[in-house]
Formats: C-alpha cells, sequence, structure tokens
C-alpha cells in the first residue's frame, strides 16, 4: 500500500523513535475520542500514550492552560511561584504522612531518576533492584532498571542494577504457581539479588501494576512482604505510579489497594493529564537527610509554573468530579464485558487488571498458553480500521497483551461501542487466517 503523503513526509524529517509511525494523522482529540485529518472519530482505549487520564482537551485543563500563558509560563530553576507550591500542598494533603515533600519535573523517567538519586545519596549504597519485565523510563537511570528488549543495542548500563521476576501468576517465571502468586517467587527473587549483591543497597523500584510486561498486578500481601524484605536491606522503596496514579485503580493512588506506604512514590503520566509534569515525592526525613548532604538537581524545567496549573486543575476534577469512583464501577462493567468475550473466543487467555486498567492476553490456545502475538497484531490492525484505537504489548520477551486504559470520564455506550468493535475485529482477524 502507498504511503500517504503526510507520512512520507514525516519520514524524510522526523526520526522514528519506536518502529513506524501510525498510519493515521490526528487533527484533534476530545473526550475519549480522537479525530484523524479525513474527519474519522477513533475511540482511544489508550488515553493517548496513557496520560490523558480525564479524557482528551478536558476543559479545566484547557482553562488552566489559558490561565497560565497570561501569568508566566517559565521561570529560574530556584525561582518558585505559587502555583508550585499549591500543587505541592494539596498533593502532601491527599497523601499519607510519610509522602510530605515533593518535586515537580516533566517525565516519569525524570521523576524516577530523582527518586533513584536520592535513594543512592541517603542510603550511601549504589544497588537499585527492579522487576523482569518493567518499565521506568528512558534515560539513563530508569532504563538501567527497565528490564525489557530497549536494553539491547545501547551498551552498557548503568552499575550496581538487580533483577527479580515479577509475580505474573498466568505464567509463573519460576513454573511454580498455577494462576495464584504464593510470592515464591519473590523469595527466590530476593535470594538471587542477595547472592549477586556487592553489599551497598539502595533502592527497589516497582509499578502496582506492570503496564509495560502486560499488566501484572501486584497483590497487598506481595508488596507488604517486599516492603519488609526492603526494609530489612536497608533498601528504599520507590513506587512508580505513573499509570496507577489519579484514580485508574479505583482509588485515587494505586498504594492505597496495597496498603503499603512506600518511602518515595513517583507521579507523572498522569498528573499532567497529557501535559509533561511528573513528580518525585518522599518523608521530610529523607528531605532533610538528601538536603544536609548537598542534594542538587537542576533541570530547565523544574517546578515550572504552567504544568502546574495543570496539575492543581488534575486534582480538581480527580476530587469533584469522583474520577476514582467512575474508574471502580466502570471498570468493573468493562471487566465483566471482557469476561464475556472471552467466554466466546478460545485466542483469549486471560483477562486481568482492576479499574480502568486492564489486561487482555492473546493466545493460541488455552491448554499451552503459548503467545499468538501476531493474531494480537491483526486484531489491532482491524480494531483500528474500525474505528477504535487498542495497545498491543508486542515487546519480544513479552506476552501479546492488549492493555486498555481509557479515559476515567468514558461512558457506558463508549464501553459497550469497543467491546463490539473489538469482538468484530476478533471474529474478522481468526476468520482471515483460517
Amino acid at each position: 500500500m502507498d504511503k500517504p503523503d503526510w507520512l512520507r513526509k514525516a519520514e524524510d524529517t522526523l526520526i522514528r523513535y519506536c518502529g513506524d509511525f501510525s498510519p493515521i494523522l490526528i487533527e484533534k482529540s476530545k473526550g475519549s475520542y480522537i479525530y484523524s485529518k479525513e474527519g474519522k472519530a477513533y475511540l482511544d482505549f489508550t488515553s493517548g500514550q496513557m496520560c490523558s487520564v480525564f479524557g482528551h482537551n478536558h476543559d479545566k485543563i484547557v482553562q488552566a492552560l489559558r490561565s497560565a500563558s497570561e501569568d508566566s509560563i517559565h521561570l529560574l530553576s530556584t525561582m518558585l511561584s505559587p502555583p508550585v507550591i499549591a500543587l505541592s500542598k494539596q498533593l502532601a494533603d491527599l497523601l499519607p504522612e510519610g509522602l510530605d515533600k515533593c518535586v515537580f519535573v516533566n517525565t516519569g523517567s525524570e521523576s524516577n531518576e530523582v527518586a533513584i538519586r536520592m535513594a543512592k545519596l541517603a542510603s550511601g549504597g549504589f544497588e537499585v533492584i527492579g522487576f523482569l519485565g518493567s518499565w521506568h523510563g528512558m534515560t539513563a537511570g530508569s532504563q538501567s532498571s527497565t528490564y525489557s528488549h530497549t536494553r539491547k543495542g545501547f551498551g552498557p548500563v548503568i552499575p550496581g542494577n538487580l533483577s527479580i521476576p515479577a509475580p505474573y501468576a498466568y505464567r509463573c517465571p519460576i513454573k511454580h504457581c498455577k494462576n495464584t502468586c504464593d510470592n515464591t517467587c519473590l523469595k527466590v527473587g530476593m535470594d538471587m539479588v542477595d547472592k549477586q549483591s556487592v553489599g551497598a543497597y539502595a533502592a527497589c523500584i516497582v509499578e502496582p501494576v506492570l503496564s509495560a510486561a502486560g499488566i501484572i498486578e501486584l497483590s497487598a500481601d506481595y508488596l507488604k512482604r517486599l516492603k519488609e524484605l526492603c526494609d530489612e536491606r536497608g533498601l528504599f522503596l520507590i513506587l512508580d505510579e505513573a499509570q496507577t496514579g489519579f484514580g485508574r485503580l479505583g482509588v485515587n493512588f494505586g498504594f492505597e489497594l496495597l496498603e503499603t506506604i512506600p518511602d518515595f512514590l513517583t507521579l507523572s503520566k498522569t498528573l499532567g493529564g497529557g501535559l509533561p509534569l511528573s513528580a518525585t515525592i518522599t518523608s521530610k526525613a529523607i528531605e532533610e537527610d538528601c538536603y544536609a548532604k548537598g542534594f542538587i538537581n537542576v533541570t530547565s524545567h523544574i517546578s515550572d509554573p504552567l504544568p502546574a496549573r495543570v496539575g492543581l486543575a488534575m486534582i480538581e476534577i480527580l476530587i469533584h468530579e469522583k474520577m476514582a469512583e467512575r474508574a471502580e464501577k466502570q471498570g468493573a462493567y468493562f471487566k465483566k464485558q471482557l469476561l464475556e468475550l472471552k467466554q466466546k473466543h478460545e485466542c483469549i487467555g486471560d483477562i486481568r487488571g482492576r479499574g480502568l486498567m486492564l489486561g487482555v492476553e492473546i493466545v493460541k490456545d488455552r491448554v499451552s498458553k503459548e503467545p499468538d502475538i501476531e493474531l494480537g497484531y491483526r486484531i489491532s490492525e482491524a480494531c483500528l480500521s474500525m474505528g477504535l484505537s487498542m495497545n498491543i504489548v508486542r515487546l519480544k520477551g513479552m506476552s501479546g497483551v492488549f492493555r486498555i486504559a481509557p479515559p476515567l470520564s468514558i461512558s457506558r455506550a463508549e464501553i459497550d461501542l469497543g467491546i463490539e468493535i473489538l469482538d468484530r475485529a476478533i471474529d474478522n482477524s481468526m476468520t482471515s487466517t483460517s
């Protein structure tokens, strides 16, 4: 098929940073939909890059941008503005004691870098533990704790990074569990890193739900035990809530479900609602210790007032529009619809997740559980042709899993439409191979 003129022009001047670009050119977006240059509407089941958590171009976000542009957009890094101070106060008020001090940067990768730097400074160590299959960012420190094919071909990562298996119950990493994790993988993993460690532990960084790894949930029991093991070793626990914060799981923050307060909480994608804004949050004691040791993390856009204004609007929407409650109710309905699809289609091996962060794993059959990544890709293409944007995890070494994370403002009618399109796309994709 001939490439459209706009795509040829794009490829002439843009670096291709994630394989091929999408075949559709998006001109605008609103609510649960994105619209192509030709005016075709696509139901968005990924909230952009999982960031537009309350819907595209939410009126209060647009209003915040307009107001900020009339006041101050950018300042010297050491200078503060009222929106930055207000945002830190409102976030601290939303969070429990022990998550009291904030710094605002741009991306999830940056917020994780800040947490890792502070953990290294406070602990005096440099070793960082992460999950196999995790994704914490693309900058050097965050990428070193990201265990996917993105590690290949770019030279050595920062020394001191160690990995443990994720609690992937559907595909137990140590061939022990059958669909229900009993935390044996955690014991095995920590035993392994203890043997590899040079005695300079600093931090352990995890997500409440591993997204890029295929929607792998941590249980409250698992995270509690992980925190105990971290405390025993002098490891600071960093919880990366890039995708799970701001109501996505049916609570304001994922750690609320897991009954464990981390030493560091990082927020990004959902904090900015589509704008580049992230935060690293920690305790007063850790911040005071790092300050006394000369902590420095100056960037060109730290504490910028414009994105802080958007963060304030996001908190207002989260609370006043009861977005966490919406996610819990709509997510339960959505999951029920997906489970009904599973009864119809043998290629759906597993449905998992909570709230409006759900995973659909595509397999060749349910006995072998062999991933059918190519079928998943065909389903994704069929969905797009019918007006539904879906995201399939196609990373080498990971299973073919759809990550479904629509805006929390999604209606039941829109959920029904998405389910109908997915149903037809699976039928069409299966027929095309028979």
